[in-house]
């Protein structure tokens, strides 16, 4: 665990490109942990990646229902949604 709370400090703290690097490995090596996947999705989110975002965020939530990714990705949708309907009244 102490990995995964480097990789969180890493996102948080400005260094999104080495956390997606390390959670790329992580995922490999542990594919079931939504926790992993979620932080990932975090990290593409951060950099503007939101299609990586949305699929990593979709991957953790279909291993844990209940993952803090379902709000997460609730919240790029509404995003998203609010930008693209933004546009059209330009």
């Amino acid at each position: 665990m102490e990995e995964i709370q480097s990789i969180k400090r890493m996102i948080t703290e400005g260094d999104p490109h080495e956390a997606i690097r390390l959670l790329e490995e992580y995922v490999k090596r542990q594919p079931e942990s939504d926790e992993a996947w979620f932080l990932l999705g975090k990290a593409h989110y951060k950099l503007g990646e939101i299609r990586l975002a949305l699929n990593s965020y979709l991957r953790a939530m279909e291993l844990n229902p209940d993952s803090p990714a379902r709000s997460a990705y609730n919240m790029a949708i509404q995003i998203l949604d609010f930008y693209n309907k933004d546009m059209y009244n330009q």
